[in-house]
């Protein structure tokens, strides 16, 4: 009866919000004179009385972009005669159902694309879609293993018919991901068909068999494999999937758990188990052929990092390749030799190719030409490209079909790497310029991208980075430390844009203990996932003190949280140069201009506080530009109404030197050294060593950055001579490279060759000869015929001796 009743009130009101034109239904993001249905109206308290009812939020909020997962509608009301159908992209349904206690839910389905999918609920069997929600779609490799399937020894399941590798093949998944009592256990595969870089090429998951039926769902499957039949073994790449058994055979877009895509080794016909090297190689050699056909991506891509330091720290363009992660014990299946490798973060422009970078322990790049574990470009980058949906740009798979089955062919399954390192070459680093850094921290202090520093403590929202060229905007936000009792401010929120991405908005939390990220003024959760595919932008949050923002350009901004204050770099490749104004300057290497008011006028006098304090109060954002969002009292009445730059706020501009202070003696403690300036102005104005502190840290962090991203000059790959070797496998400036001769060879040329600052290659070219003989070969010549000349003379006048005597 409860219940009931509470159901007919919701309806009651529903009825009530809808007959007065003020209802969410349909409306999701709208405001209303009277009420909001907008992200904001929750902290606000201004939403529409049904805003939760059709705006969902969903638990959980992100699952495998191959769909399967179950998640609830948290507050939307549903009865019992419900027929759910979840609409994503607004065209593709799947069956939802409502639950013992009155919730509804949605299944996702197998999807193409990563990133947030829009979808629409109808409760009605699919006449009506009046609920609005949107899912997480997430790349497989990407996935928490929580969250997936898992194939146990997943080596031992990809090599399976290889010699020495046979017998039974485990999975095992967690039960609640599927909740029935009896399960099917389905393998899917996947391929990609028509004529590459054409209309015609398109991308096709299907099932194809199960390989049992009614199983019990206790978390685990294992079973001997056999060779498919009915021509099934042609699908070399796919899936496993768990689903409830009251469900037809290969039904899709229904509960499952899947295991990662994977090279299906165990089910290739039994030509491949008889002999899995000839079957590889003609494979490899099939792949050969087609690649010598497919247009050449590798001008396309973007150069390596040169080192390992400046890949780890370009963090607007290269990203950790989860195969091979330093931070995770360095397991690099694919790049042995290496200890962590990058992937470039957007794919190539025509191509949508992608770029890795894989580097040994002392920091220098691995090269194919060197090393089985090298760096390898892509064809298909691996994280997928939009708009998705067709080859080569399916996040994933692409990438299997072109990059890795083929190493699979010629290098795993058979020893025929050759081939596929004349395609996949490593690109070496002669073209790669490392990215400016400026830097915004503390109370606050700012390092401009051509290295001048100072400090600038109003309160309002000014323009850190606009680049018109680049079409990108980054904006910061400041507020007074600790109250209005203590004159200075520091940085609370970053907004940024470039082109028509989404808005990216980084800012403090209540009580200043950790970041929160917004997208177009909506809060991003980071509890299930840490990386977001968004549109023009990436964000990575793995900890809620720590956020990267990347953007299409390579432009990266980095935020930290160190002591309740925020320390924002900001990354910007070589094309920002000459076109980017604001408090972090223009990065054009020329420190004269950096500090120019936005009217274009240069501050004289770099070490005058006033005058900087004018200099930064004149890049105040416009009322019309502004990318914050405003959904609190306080940020509406100080921020949105209220002056952009507060010129009441009055900061203290100078280090008071107080010997009685009591945090004298802690100033001078913590801050020495470069930078020092900046620590004891957040202690003795800014009243806190804690804050100081975090000041030192940041200030040191920039210092290492900038080291980090030194160009460096490399002078490319060389070339062991034919019958001969080469000792070294480094060719950045000062590296030398030794070689040597077979024996019965002679070494033409230079020995060592050094790396010069210039980028060429000391010494000569180096060859090895078999050994001239010319000298020995003339002496021999000339002592024969002499001899033979004396013999010839002794016979003639031997035979004259004999003509006297007779």
């Amino acid at each position: 009866m409860e219940r009931l009743t509470t159901v007919l009130f919701v309806a009651l009101v529903l009825f009530i919000c809808r007959t007065s034109g003020l209802s969410c239904e349909i409306g999701c993001g709208e405001t209303f004179p009277e009420c909001s249905c907008s992200s904001t109206c929750t902290s606000l308290g201004t939403c529409c009385t049904d805003y939760k009812e059709y705006c969902v939020d969903i638990l959980p909020y992100s699952g495998s972009i191959l769909g399967g997962t179950d998640f609830m509608l948290l507050e939307a009301s549903f009865n019992k005669t419900s027929h759910i159908v979840c609409r994503f992209n607004s065209n593709t349904d799947t069956v939802g159902y409502v639950d013992e206690s009155g919730r509804g839910h949605c299944i996702s389905p197998l999807l193409f694309e990563t990133g947030w999918v829009p979808f629409q609920v109808s409760s009605d069997n699919g006449t009506t879609f009046s609920r609005d929600g949107s899912w997480l779609s997430v790349h497989t490799g990407k996935l928490d293993a929580k969250f997936k399937a898992i194939l146990v020894n997943s080596t031992k399941w990809q090599y399976y018919g290889t010699p020495d590798v046979g017998g039974v093949l485990e999975m095992t998944w967690n039960t609640s991901l599927v909740r029935a009592e009896r399960v099917n256990i389905e393998l899917w595969g996947y391929r990609e068909t028509g004529k590459a870089y054409t209309d015609t090429w398109q991308s096709e998951w299907a099932y194809l068999y199960s390989l049992a039926r009614n199983h019990t769902n206790n978390g685990s499957f294992s079973f001997l494999p056999k060779p498919a039949e009915n021509g099934f073994s042609s699908w070399e790449l796919g899936s496993v999937r768990v689903s409830p058994s009251c469900y037809k055979d290969g039904m899709w877009n229904v509960q499952a758990a899947w295991t990662e895509d994977h090279a299906l080794a165990w089910h290739l016909e039994e030509k491949f188990r008889q002999n899995s090297t000839i079957w590889a190689l003609d494979k490899c050699l099939a792949w050969d052929k087609l690649e010598n056909q497919l247009p050449n991506f590798l001008d396309d891509i973007i150069d390596c990092p040169c080192t390992l330091a400046q890949a780890r720290a370009d963090t607007g363009r290269f990203h950790t390749d989860y195969g091979c992660d330093i931070e995770k014990g360095s397991v690099c299946t694919y790049h042995p030799g290496s200890v962590h490798c990058v992937r470039a973060i957007q794919a190539s422009l025509t191509y949508a190719a992608g770029q890795q970078c894989c580097y040994d322990s002392t920091g220098a790049q691995v090269l194919t030409s060197d090393s089985i574990g090298g760096s390898t470009p892509d064809r298909a980058h691996d994280w997928g490209s939009p708009p998705f949906k067709k080859p080569p740009r399916v996040p994933g798979q692409s990438h299997w079909v072109y990059d890795v089955l083929s190493f699979y062919y010629c290098c795993l399954w058979s020893d025929n790497c050759n081939y596929y390192f004349k395609h996949r070459p490593s690109s070496d680093c002669r073209r790669y310029r490392a990215p400016k850094s400026a830097v915004v921290f503390g109370d606050p202090h700012f390092i401009t991208f051509n290295g001048v520093n100072y400090s600038f403590n109003g309160k309002g929202e000014y323009t850190l980075v606009s680049s018109e060229k680049k079409h990108l905007t980054i904006q910061g936000r400041t507020e007074p430390v600790n109250g209005t009792f203590i004159k200075a401010t520091k940085l609370t929120s970053v907004a940024m844009r470039e082109a028509d991405s989404d808005v990216i908005e980084v800012r403090l939390v209540a009580g200043h203990k950790g970041l929160e990220v917004l997208q177009n003024q909506k809060t991003l959760p980071f509890t299930e996932q840490s990386w977001m595919d968004l549109h023009g932008v990436f964000v990575f949050s793995p900890a809620s003190t720590n956020v990267t923002v990347m953007f299409s350009s390579g432009a990266g901004v980095e935020v930290r949280l160190r002591e309740g204050t925020m320390t924002t770099t900001v990354l910007l490749p070589e094309e920002f140069r000459n076109s980017t104004v604001g408090l972090l300057g223009r990065m054009n290497n020329d420190p004269k201009d950096d500090l120019a008011l936005s009217n274009g006028q240069l501050v004289r006098n770099h070490s005058n506080p006033e005058e900087l304090f004018s200099f930064g109060a004149s890049w105040a954002v416009f009322n019309r530009s502004a990318l914050f969002t405003y959904d609190s009292e306080y940020l509406l009445e100080q921020y949105r109404s209220g002056p952009r730059h507060d010129l009441s706020f009055l900061p203290v501009f100078s280090v008071p030197e107080n010997p009685d202070d009591p945090l004298a003696n802690q100033a001078s403690e913590i801050c020495s050294g470069e930078g020092s300036q900046f620590c004891r102005y957040d202690i003795l104005v800014g009243r806190s060593a804690s804050m100081g502190n975090a000041t030192r840290v940041s200030f040191q962090s920039y210092i290492s950055l900038a080291q980090d991203l030194k160009q460096v000059v490399s002078c490319g790959w060389l070339r062991p001579p034919d019958n001969g070797k080469k000792e070294g496998t480094t060719y950045l400036q000062g590296a030398k490279v030794q070689f040597s001769c077979d024996d019965g060879y002679t070494l033409k040329g230079s020995a060592e060759r050094v790396c010069l600052g210039s980028g060429l290659w000391s010494g000569a070219e180096t060859s090895c000869v078999i050994p001239s003989n010319i000298a020995g070969i003339v002496a021999g010549s000339v002592i024969g015929a002499l001899a033979l000349i004396a013999i010839i003379v002794t016979v003639v006048l031997y035979t004259k001796k004999q003509k006297r005597k007779t």
